[in-house]
């Protein structure tokens, strides 16, 4: 099991204790499906908790804080720190034809987070949507006004350049910027951010569930934004591993650090309307509106509804009822409504 965030500095950091849960957060989680996982020795070990943000059993509950923070996805940023570690990635377009990330986290520490990329307002609306500590260096002016108002929870690079935030000489700014898990708790910290409130739970399906799903044979997925190959997605599902490798441009998506590949259990891909709002190519993405969608899990995909519940982007069927996610890491592309999602993405058997 993950160890609950501890973590020190030269001022004496302490050991973030879990904070006092209610009789009914409690109960939730103990109605919830136990999770099983075989141990070493071949007996299964059953878990009365899950992380909230990958449904993985867990034996004591999760009370950290999820934190997401800006990932630059320009060529020149590749290949990222983090991104292995991170329970969700949002995946959407910047300016012009180029993505970049909101990697949020809370089952997992990441040592090394970046490059760290600055703000946009969509971004911020899904982080809040977790009550994620927010994390950027840099902003849009919508953004900045977003965050100056205290909208959310943040830190960013442009207050805390060169202490909290550390440049890597082996690259240029502005595909430089890092930061680790231990200096955004100590960055939260020392504004008087609580950080042992975890969110709220996704909606997982159970094992027996996820054995069951049917739908649409694809073992391959291809996103394509317009009609450059640099910003083009391949998500391959391996049968041994009943998990998804993400391809950018040709190339695996492996941490920097670690050479540790991303590894998905579920892609949730979302078509929503953009409309471009100034002359740097900033767009305004609508994200409350809901939408036609592609769901991933298991090797097959199925077509489904977006819907924006409490700032979170969620699958529902055709009758209304929320779709469960496969337990694991969950990988959500938002792509322009004026393509068409079925000219983005193709699939292959």
């Amino acid at each position: 099991m993950k160890r609950n965030w501890m973590y020190a500095t030269a001022t004496a950091f302490f050991l973030l204790a879990g904070c006092s849960n209610s009789e009914e957060t409690v109960q939730e989680h103990q109605e919830k499906p136990i999770n099983e996982e075989v141990n070493k020795e071949g007996s299964v070990e059953e878990f009365a908790y899950q992380y909230p943000l990958t449904g993985v059993g867990v034996k004591e509950e999760s009370t950290n804080r999820a934190y997401a923070v800006m990932v630059n996805n320009d060529p020149k940023a590749r290949p990222q720190s983090g991104l292995h570690k991170a329970d969700i990635v949002y995946e959407l377009l910047a300016e012009g034809n180029v993505t970049r990330f909101l990697a949020v986290f809370q089952s997992e520490e990441a040592d090394r987070i970046g490059p760290v990329r600055s703000a946009r307002d969509y971004y911020i609306d899904l982080a809040k949507g977790y009550d994620a500590l927010y994390i950027a260096h840099g902003y849009s002016p919508e953004a900045k006004e977003m965050l100056d108002s205290g909208y959310v929870d943040n830190i960013n690079g442009m207050q805390y350049d060169g202490s909290l935030f550390k440049r890597d000489s082996n690259r240029v700014a502005p595909h430089n910027s890092y930061i680790t898990t231990e200096s955004i708790l100590k960055g939260a910290d020392n504004l008087g951010y609580n950080m042992d409130v975890p969110p709220v739970s996704l909606p997982f399906l159970t094992e027996g569930e996820a054995e069951a799903l049917a739908g649409s044979s694809a073992k391959t997925a291809q996103i394509s934004y317009f009609s450059s190959d640099l910003f083009n997605v391949i998500f391959e599902y391996d049968e041994e591993t009943m998990k998804y490798e993400r391809y950018s441009n040709g190339e695996r998506t492996e941490d920097l650090d670690s050479s540790e590949p991303v590894l998905l259990d579920n892609i949730f891909v979302v078509e929503a309307d953009h409309r471009l709002i100034d002359d740097y190519g900033r767009r305004e993405i609508d994200l409350t509106s809901g939408g036609k969608a592609y769901l991933l899990q298991r090797g097959q995909w199925q077509e489904v509804e977006w819907k924006n519940v409490d700032g979170k982007i969620l699958p529902f069927d055709a009758n209304g009822q929320e779709v469960g996610f496969v337990s694991g890491k969950t990988w959500v592309n938002v792509v322009p409504s004026d393509q068409g999602i079925e000219n983005v993405v193709s699939f292959t058997e």
